[in-house]
């Protein structure tokens, strides 16, 4: 009656994964019954069990027949077959952590010591089989096993339910179906991407890599979360970003679900390069890929990616306040103009008419500001801006007749042409206004009595025409973030994101103020984006991911600012559906509050314990493994740890090429 128990409790589960598990174990007690070696994965017994570690003993010939146990490589724990027990297929997961001592180490340790000390040729049969046993120590990842409302579905904890007496289990090394189940089996089913091949040790003597399944991820983990890409330089971070990008653009190639902002900071994404097998990711996907340079390389295609400053100037005016104050200009006059605002051109033309006069006379200064410093201006296009009223037309400020002639002393020029006349005009009107022995003030003043100019035009024009100081000259450094050519790239990038494009910003002749104008303008603008789509329930199922180079200089972690963009990707980010790759040498380098809200890792060569040690503790997972990630260097090597994955994977991540 038994024996139909079990063939029934078998049949039940017969088309869950966990059926490999029941074929498995039967072919193992098969061929040891029958002495066989070919196929034979038994590794050994348990000698103590509990629910976080595992002492197992196993004996050389087992270790050779399955290729080698190396540190951090998985065995199976599977309850021994027999009629007590009708449970459902199910194995408790092990990793390799280190060798233990058996009891009877110390009398092996003085058996090889008398060997040695009289040189013996050779050891008898009886010598040798006791010598060949040892212990392994162990962590217990979990437990797979069917999930309980559906038979067909594999499910995984990880803890373990119970724990029985030692001399109840046998020890296996997974086979090649097993391991496929193991690394993939809980793997989220939707936009599965292979990342790699399991790589259970660096070292690759005698093994046979072909035999180690793919490792695939989930694209749905990436979306909406935070990624982490720790290791030395050269040591494969910037490839695992090329192939994540590269998944997600072929997934979202007909719904165009996701938009990717990539900041390219040493312009390898961008441009082609002989590691990559001379393609980037902009030359292998030109359809759905925008380039912009801050500086243009001749071999890609690219928008530039700059600011017109005069076209925008309510929007350019605070980035040039921002870098006054990085550059701790605190003359009076900088000072009046760093407190200005300006109104977009939008707002001009909604604008009633009697207060579009004095709201284009402003933005004429700050035109006038800008040719001062030797910006390079389209007065053609500036005029195409259509900023004209009855009083005040192109460049023409609108003065009034008799202002006019006491300015230019009855010598007035009929019309204002051109910006150098605009500057001109503004230049001789300041004077008058600062001349004491003027007695003619009324003149500055409208028809209704107000003064001519307010707070803000009087702070432009002491910025233009400053008493002392360099004035608009100040300003020639940042020449470099304007061209009369440049749209409004911000919106365009945002636009192309929206339509889930790949944008590259190649800012790899960029130096760190540059980088980090840029990087913190387009994760303002689409933080504010996503966040205008939540509340107006405009989200859907569309994403936008992020990527960034050098973390550490973005969101260090002794900031006490946990207000800045950054760090608010990190606490809503998912909720906004903004997804964030960052990459780093060093995990103690990351503020702290990102890190315990990251979901995915890849990590690669660390070279400190300091480092792996802040690694192990913000993230418990990674404990045990912190010697192997310091020894182990090889490029492309990487443990990874994903929404999906509830235990480290080492993997050889497959290399970016075409």
């Amino acid at each position: 009656m038994v024996n139909i128990n079990q063939i029934l409790n078998t049949a039940s589960y017969s088309d869950n994964p966990l059926s490999l598990l029941t074929e498995f174990l039967k072919k193992q007690e098969h061929l040891q019954d029958t002495r066989l070696k070919e196929g034979l994965r038994f590794v050994g017994y348990v000698l103590d069990l509990g629910y976080d570690k595992a002492k197992i003993i196993t004996s050389d010939p087992y270790k050779l027949a399955v290729g080698g146990i190396p540190r951090g490589s998985f065995l199976i724990l599977s309850v021994n077959q027999n009629d007590n027990l009708n449970l459902p297929p199910h194995f408790t997961l092990l990793r390799v952590s280190s060798v233990s001592a058996t009891p009877l180490t110390n009398q092996v340790q003085q058996t090889y010591f008398e060997l040695h000390k009289k040189s013996m040729p050779e050891l008898d049969i009886w010598t040798q089989g006791e010598l060949q046993w040892g212990a392994l120590e162990c962590d217990v990842l979990g437990m797979f096993y069917p999930q309980q409302d559906n038979n067909i579905e594999l499910a995984f904890s990880g803890d373990v339910n119970n724990v029985v007496s030692a001399h109840n289990y046998k020890v296996y090394s997974p086979d090649e179906k097993l391991l496929e189940l193991i690394v993939n089996g809980i793997v989220n089913k939707k936009d599965q991407h292979v990342i790699g091949s399991l790589r259970p040790t660096e070292c690759q003597l005698g093994i046979d890599q072909k035999k180690y399944p793919d490792v695939k991820i989930s694209l749905s983990d990436f979306k909406g979360r935070r990624t982490a890409m720790f290791g030395k330089t050269r040591l494969g971070k910037s490839n695992v970003v090329k192939v994540l990008a590269e998944s997600i653009i072929k997934t979202t190639a007909q719904d165009k679900s996701v938009g990717q902002l990539i900041f390219d900071i040493n312009g390898e994404y961008a441009n082609d390069n002989p590691q990559d097998g001379n393609k980037s990711i902009a030359s292998a996907y030109p359809e759905t890929t925008e380039v912009y340079a801050l500086s243009p390389r001749e071999s890609t295609p690219s928008k530039e990616l700059k600011l017109n400053f005069a076209e925008q100037p309510h929007t350019t005016i605070q980035i040039l306040k921002t870098f006054l104050d990085r550059d701790g200009e605190d003359a009076h006059y900088v000072k009046d103009f760093k407190n200005t605002s300006l109104p977009s051109i939008d707002e001009i033309r909604s604008a009633a008419v009697n207060e579009q006069n004095r709201m284009i006379r402003k933005i004429q200064m700050f035109w006038a500001i800008l040719k001062r410093a030797n910006f390079e201006l389209d007065e053609s296009k500036l005029l195409e801006l259509g900023l004209n009223t009855r009083i005040v037309k192109g460049f023409n400020p609108g003065f009034s007749q008799d202002l006019r002639r006491a300015i230019y002393k009855d010598n007035e020029p009929a019309t204002i042409k051109s910006l150098d006349d605009l500057v001109k005009e503004l230049r001789l009107v300041w004077e008058f206004k600062n001349d004491k022995n003027n007695s003619n003030s009324k003149l500055l003043e409208t028809s209704s009595g107000k003064p001519l100019f307010d707070a803000v035009d009087e702070a432009l024009l002491g910025f233009l025409h400053p008493i002392s100081g360099s004035g608009p000259k100040i300003l020639a450094n940042y020449r470099i973030y304007h061209s009369p050519r440049a749209g409004d790239f911000v919106q365009e990038i945002i636009k192309l994101l929206n339509d889930g494009k790949t944008v590259i910003l190649d800012l790899g002749n960029a130096n760190e103020t540059i980088r980090h104008y840029f990087s913190d303008l387009l994760s303002t603008a689409i933080f504010k984006e996503q966040e205008r789509k939540f509340v107006s329930n405009q989200l859907g199922e569309h994403f936008i991911q992020l990527y960034f180079e050098e973390a550490h200089n973005l969101f260090p972690p002794t900031s006490n600012d946990n207000t800045t963009v950054y760090h608010r990707f990190a606490k809503e980010g998912a909720k906004f559906h903004i997804g964030m790759v960052y990459s780093t040498q060093s995990p103690s380098t990351i503020s702290k509050e990102l890190l315990v809200q990251t979901e995915n890792f890849f990590v690669g060569h660390l070279s400190s314990s300091d480092e792996a040690n802040a690694l192990s503790k913000l993230q418990s997972t990674f404990k045990g493994l912190e010697e192997d990630i310091k020894k182990c260097r090889t490029p492309g090597y990487m443990r990874i740890l994903t929404t999906s994955h509830r235990f480290i994977i080492p993997v050889q991540v497959k290399k970016f090429e075409l």
